[in-house]
Order: structure tokens, then sequence, then C-alpha cells
């Protein structure tokens, strides 16, 4: 699908595009989208083929933890959400093409293998997934027999290696990768010249990963790591009457250090980074997993008619669309999309679409979307966001491709061993 006339917009550029315009309201933006799809549909000379899609869900329960604060309550089903919008939309053309959409969810308890919970699905006749798992676990679902017939999309692992080394042909990501992430907020650091970063590194492997992640992208984009310290404190005093002073006191003396221009935080678990704010020894912003951070999706974005988008998810679920969410709706707006297209709801026909030239998914973000042929990454602009307004989006103007601009984000081709085709 492409996007209207007018609406892209050159990330990073200093000025808001001219022509993002706000729509007439949310009934006058569902009537021109149900036109444009209709008018597509009609546009691919595929023969209408009448059938129902199902679409397994399979993710894990989240471990009890108590939130950092209050105010962010654990969003019980996220991801799931994300997903039931993408039926919604997709139902939006099935209804003209006599094509359904249905979902299918379950959920595993933690430490509890899923492939009992694949197999029964499989043998309910599903032959498409979106996997919401770890890594070691989302690659033992890819490598089931009765996974070689099924496409299994990755909604939410960022692990670089699946996208570098162990690839596998029937699953595709539209969850960013960690280097994608690093490498988009990298190159808006570049952009404004803050290049010098200190880097603070948590305990958990998540942590290590991004601090690597992070440590690549230096390298790529002319940034580099004065201060490297790791967090070994312990977080979780907050609620005593005193908790605010020690974590004042700890943050103060730990980032006592040379010059820098910003401190970057890997703290994938949310344990410590947001303590660090407000509290460094000299007075510099903070980024990376908190702070001034690269996102696929945050509440934050109103442009490209993001807007009418965030409002329809909102009078749903009553809360605002998280990244995992979004990564949902992108899969399952990826399989409808495939579906219309080729009019076949069977893995073989969907995936060489999503991974052919034609297939180009609005995805509220200026750009369309894209799968990588190389390792079935989809490719898209990043958001750069505080916690309450849109920075910028990367990539950022200036940085070049011989192919796509949005390939400056992550592994390119030449740097992984993969072989999708």
């Amino acid at each position: 699908m492409t996007q209207p006339l007018g609406s892209t917009f050159h990330p990073g550029s200093r000025s808001r595009p001219a022509a993002l315009t706000r729509s007439a309201g949310p009934a006058g933006a569902r009537s021109r989208l149900t036109l444009l799809l209709l008018a597509l549909t009609l546009a691919t000379g595929v023969e209408a083929a009448e059938f129902t899609l199902r679409i397994g869900l399979i993710d894990q329960a989240p471990a009890a933890a108590p939130p950092l604060s209050a105010l962010l309550p654990p969003i019980v089903d996220d991801g799931l959400e994300g997903a039931r919008q993408g039926i919604r939309d997709n139902a939006t053309t099935g209804r003209f093409t006599g094509q359904a959409f249905e979902l299918v969810p379950t959920r595993v308890a933690p430490g509890t293998p899923a492939a009992a919970a694949f197999r029964d699905l499989h043998g309910q006749g599903l032959r498409v997934f979106l996997i919401n798992l770890p890594a070691p676990d989302l690659l033992a679902l890819a490598d089931l027999p009765e996974a070689r017939d099924s496409l299994l999309f990755n909604i939410g692992a960022p692990d670089d290696r699946l996208r570098v080394t162990d690839c596998r042909r029937n699953l595709l990501h539209t969850a960013p990768s960690r280097a994608m992430l690093a490498d988009a907020l990298a190159q808006y650091l570049a952009w404004k010249r803050w290049t010098r970063w200190f880097l603070v590194v948590g305990p958990t492997p998540g942590d290590q990963a991004y601090a690597a992640a992070l440590r690549r992208a230096a390298k790529r984009f002319g940034a580099r790591i004065l201060v490297e310290k790791p967090w070994t404190f312990e977080a979780g005093a907050s609620r005593t009457d005193s908790g605010h002073f020690t974590e004042q006191q700890e943050a103060n003396a730990f980032t006592q250090v040379a010059d820098y221009d910003i401190l970057l935080v890997a703290d994938e678990s949310d344990t410590f980074g947001e303590y660090l704010n407000y509290r460094s020894f000299l007075a510099r912003p903070v980024g990376g997993t908190r702070g001034l951070s690269a996102a696929a999706w945050s509440g934050v974005s109103e442009q490209w008619g993001a807007t009418q988008f965030q409002r329809r998810f909102r009078e749903r679920t009553g809360r605002f669309m998280t990244p995992l969410d979004y990564a949902a709706w992108l899969a399952v707006r990826s399989i409808g999309e495939a579906a219309t297209r080729t009019g076949s709801p069977d893995p073989g026909p969907l995936r060489a679409y999503l991974l052919g030239p034609d297939f180009k998914l609005a995805a509220f973000k200026g750009v369309p979307a894209s799968f990588r042929d190389w390792n079935g990454q989809l490719r898209q602009p990043l958001l750069i966001v505080s916690p309450r307004v849109l920075v910028s989006v990367s990539p950022q103007e200036g940085f070049l491709h011989q192919f796509s601009t949005l390939d400056t984000l992550g592994y390119d081709r030449a740097e992984t061993t993969c072989g999708m085709k």
C-alpha cells in the first residue's frame, strides 16, 4: 500500500513537512481508507479468492516484577491488542474480497517450552504465526518439523544474531533489531554532534547486547565512548522514606567522570536507567534505553496519519500502542496485504510476495515499510522520542545508501551470512 501523496518527510530535517495536514476526523479517515483499500484491491489484477486465514499468536506470560512507578502499571495484553488492531484493519479490505482473518492467541508460562502450543495450533490447521518469545525459544519453534510449511513473524526478539547468523527461511521480523535501534539513535546524535558518549551498562544479557549494539554504532557513525561503567548498585529502595536521597547520592557520585556530551544507558530490564535522569554530576542529557530513545513506535507520534491510528487504538483499549503492539500490527497487516495481493492464504505465496520488490506497507511513518530479502527484517523508519514528544525520525538526512536509506539502520546485506532465497 502506498502513502498519500505529499506525506513523505525527509527524516532528520530541521523543519516540519509543510504537506502534513490534519484529517477531517476519524469517520472521514476511515471512509477514505476504505475507498483506497478497495481501489488497491481492484487494481491488483488478482482474482478474488474467498478464504479465512487464521493467524496464531504465541507469547509468554511476563515474569512478575514490581513496576518502576505506579504511573506505569504492567500491560497484560501487550502485543495482543496490536494484533487485534491489525485484524480489524485487514477486515476493511477483506469484506470486499471475501477474505476473513482470525486471530488465535495462546500464552505459555515462563520457562515452559512453546513447542506443544505450536503443535496444537498447527494441528488445527494454522500455518501463519506471530511469535513473541526469547530468541532461543523462537529458533526452537522455527526448527520444528511442523514449522517447515509455516511462516513465522518475530514480533518481540531484538537479537541481532537472528538477522545475521541464525536466520531461518520461515522466519520474518517486524520487531527492529538492537542494531537498528542503536544506529537510529547514533545517527541523530551524530547530526547533533553529540559524539562523546558516557555509557552505563546494566548486568543482564539484554543490557550487554544493547551496549554491544551501541559500541558498533559508535564506530559506524563517528562517535567515541569516552567512559564506560557497569551499574552495580541495587535499585528498589525508592519507595522508602529516604530512598530518593540514597539514589541521588549514588547517581551523583557514580557519574563524576570526564566531560561528555550524552550519558547513554543500556538498561533493557528497566531497573536503574530512570534514576540517572536529572541526577548526573554534569548537566547532560540521558539517552539509550531511557530518556532520548529510538523506538519503532510511541504514543507521542502524531504525523503521517498516526493521530487517527492512535485514536482508533485508544478507543478500543484505553491505552497507547506500544512498540510490541506495533510490531504485531505490522505483522498482521503484512499478512493481510500479501493475502489480498496474491489471493492466497498459503505461507509459500505470502512469503514470496513479502520478500519481493512489490511489497510496500503504509506504516504511519512517512515512508513505506518493506522486508529485506537477505534476512527477513522489516526495514522501517525509527522514531527518536522523549517520554512526551517526537524529537526526530531516523534515518537522518545525509546518511546515504545505494539501495535504500532505511538500510543504513542495522546490518546490511554484506554484513550478514544469511541466505534467505
